[in-house]
């Protein structure tokens, strides 16, 4: 279902597209992701998650304080949000996942260690311990190896059916879909949703 030439039509801006069609479809093929509907809504997922499948890892670059105090509650207002900006991306994943997901401290430095990472953008200590353990890697031990697409397209439709995914899309509830695999935020829904009907001109037609 998943071709270097379907792949490429979805997202254009890809790079290495027969690697990466490769690893999902290999992936795709021993999950529950067996029809066309199924693959629409993961794919939908997943291109939001990449940036139109262009990272594999959290971008955590940011440039304006109003935005960074504003998608994250542990920010503490602009001047904070400046502040941990001039320290850069590395200290900015240290406190927003402090605490977290299983995460340790600001300083244990475990935000950053499982930031999001790969298709899925797997993120936190817990979810690289309990998906690694599904799919058979210490992503523990070792988080940069979500970051490789055979890996990550291991991870990706692994948390897909750990999350019981498949039901939801079956049952077209792409919002259902969206906070099992982005939390109860929600972002980006609505390019979830573009994403998810243009994959099905792609993989439906």
């Amino acid at each position: 279902m998943i071709t270097a030439e379907s792949l490429v039509r979805f997202a254009p801006s890809i790079a290495d597209t027969a690697r990466h069609a490769a690893a999902l479809e290999q992936a795709r093929v021993a999950s529950s992701v067996d029809s066309a509907r199924r693959l629409c809504h993961f794919m939908g997922q997943v291109f939001v998650e990449t940036n139109g499948f262009t990272v594999m890892e959290e971008n955590l670059n940011y440039r304006n304080p109003e935005r960074l105090d504003a998608v994250f509650s542990a920010v503490r207002g602009t001047d904070d949000a400046r502040a941990l900006i001039a320290r850069g991306p590395q200290a900015i994943a240290n406190r927003v996942y402090a605490n977290r997901l299983g995460n340790g401290s600001e300083a244990s430095g475990d935000g950053w260690l499982y930031r999001g990472s790969g298709y899925k953008q797997l993120t936190g200590r817990n979810n690289y311990r309990d998906i690694g353990a599904l799919v058979g890697l210490d992503l523990e031990g070792h988080p940069e190896m979500a970051r490789d697409p055979v890996n990550a397209a291991r991870i990706a439709f692994a948390f897909w059916d750990a999350r019981r995914c498949s039901p939801l899309a079956d049952a077209g509830d792409l919002e259902a879909i969206t906070e099992r695999v982005n939390g109860p935020a929600k972002l980006g829904l609505a390019e979830r949703r573009n994403a998810t009907l243009r994959a099905m001109d792609i993989w439906t037609s």
